[in-house]
């Protein structure tokens, strides 16, 4: 839920060969590999005896085939990539070995707009793998830090293990992103993989972004943690994409993340409200959310559009792990009658547990706004404080099922199902109630 505001020696021998073997093949696979250092000279060959020193003209020089090998240490510039790769021939940057490689944000100059460390519009098969990329902040309201901005239109674009730390606005008004992919053409075949984004401050934006025309995409196997907004976000409809039927996320998979401690509360956008879902849907199409561990969040997972008359539809949340979250652990429809909605949605296998910490009333399901047609069943849900399984508090419900769930409380014997604004105390009541 949120208010927008609208970016030993054998081991050693062996080590060195299946190292010297990886770069041979390499080299051989995609004609060239290029060396960075910090103590590099750009007017050196670019060899790993004689490495360049830049970001800018390695960016420069590498086209399809090139692999960018960065050295440990700390980079003071951004990096924009300039250059496609092929499905042959792509084009990587990416750590030396299992070096530790910065790219620093602390001395990019303050400007209006967007401030980015690592940008990527209009290519095509590129990859950026293993860097820590980190320290952008601004207290202007018309200055976004972005960690890693993906834009334009493209396709196989893949962001893997990288960290994604401390990017930050201190503006009262002011947006920040870890990670933004903004499909203003059309994206696809966009791989975000192993990677961390954690302790960023976000203000009215969030830590891992994806918006507009987006179409096939997989966000896996990443730490989200510890932001001052929302963790994972698939938008649609905010007027990014240049053709509007098309201006969604769609045809996705959200699996195997790890989303902790996603909390507005003292966010100056929010003050004291708990707002930031761990994953988001805000008008996505087509996604399946599933296998991931969201917890101790505002909201575990929330699915459904900001915008009046548009969905979240054709959805699927399944075999989650969504415990103590503070308001709720997975919500559907608008926040108020302003919004959109969610239809279509399955709800299955998941473990909801221990959620609605701060009493909220917002149970371990809400059910808000507009929600049609969705399926809820097979799911474990266990009670928090308050006892409250389901809140449904708005009376713009229809064709909704719930089966083969099971409902247990962690104490006491009060059992609580709110419908259309009316509480039950037994499941095959609250069940009679829906089925209406």
């Amino acid at each position: 839920m949120k208010k927008r505001f609208i970016l030993f020696l054998s081991l050693g021998l062996f080590g060195c060969l299946a190292t010297w073997n990886q770069e041979q093949a390499e080299a051989t696979a995609s004609k060239k590999v290029m060396y960075v250092a910090p103590a590099g000279k750009d007017t050196n060959s670019g060899s790993l005896k004689r490495p360049l020193k830049t970001l800018k003209r390695a960016s420069q020089l590498a086209k399809a085939g090139t692999t960018v090998y960065l050295r440990q240490g700390t980079y003071t510039e951004a990096l924009t990539v300039r250059y496609s790769g092929t499905k042959q021939a792509p084009v990587v940057f990416r750590n030396y070995q299992t070096e530790k490689v910065v790219l620093s944000g602390k001395a990019l100059k303050k400007q209006d707009g967007e401030t980015t460390l690592i940008r990527i519009e209009n290519l095509q098969y590129v990859t950026i793998q293993g860097l820590v990329v980190a320290d952008i902040a601004t207290t202007r309201n018309d200055e976004t830090p972005i960690g890693i901005c993906i834009t334009g239109t493209g396709r196989n674009i893949q962001l893997i293990d990288n960290q994604v730390r401390r990017i930050k606005t201190n503006a009262k008004g002011g947006n920040a992103h870890g990670i933004a992919i903004y499909g203003t053409g059309r994206l696809k075949q966009i791989t975000v993989r192993g990677n961390r984004v954690e302790d960023n401050r976000l203000g009215a934006s969030e830590a891992l972004v994806l918006n507009g025309n987006i179409d096939g995409f997989s966000v896996t196997d990443n730490i989200v943690r510890r932001n001052d907004n929302i963790g994972i976000d698939l938008i649609g409809y905010e007027g990014v994409a240049t053709n509007n039927s098309e201006d969604y996320v769609r045809n996705g998979v959200i699996s195997g993340n790890h989303v902790s401690d996603s909390s507005s509360y003292g966010n100056p956008v929010y003050g004291k409200d708990y707002n930031a879902a761990g994953i988001y849907v805000d008008g996505g199409k087509q996604l399946t959310i599933e296998h991931n561990t969201v917890e101790r969040n505002d909201i575990g997972i929330e699915v459904t559009s900001e915008h009046a008359k548009k969905y979240a539809e054709d959805i699927t949340v399944r075999g989650n792990l969504v415990q103590q979250n503070r308001f709720t652990g997975i919500s559907i429809g608008g926040y108020d009658k302003k919004r959109g909605g969610t239809k279509r949605v399955r709800i299955t296998d998941n473990q909801v547990t221990g959620n609605d910490t701060k009493g909220l009333e917002g149970g371990q399901l809400l059910v808000q706004h507009d929600v049609r047609d969705n399926r809820i069943d097979h799911n474990a849900f266990t009670t928090g404080r308050d006892n409250l399984f389901v809140a449904n508090f708005f009376k713009t419900s229809s064709g909704n099922q719930f089966d083969h769930n099971t409902y247990q409380l962690k104490k006491g014997t009060a059992k609580r199902w709110i419908w259309l604004d009316y509480e039950y105390r037994t499941q095959s009541a609250f069940e009679r109630a829906v089925a209406q």
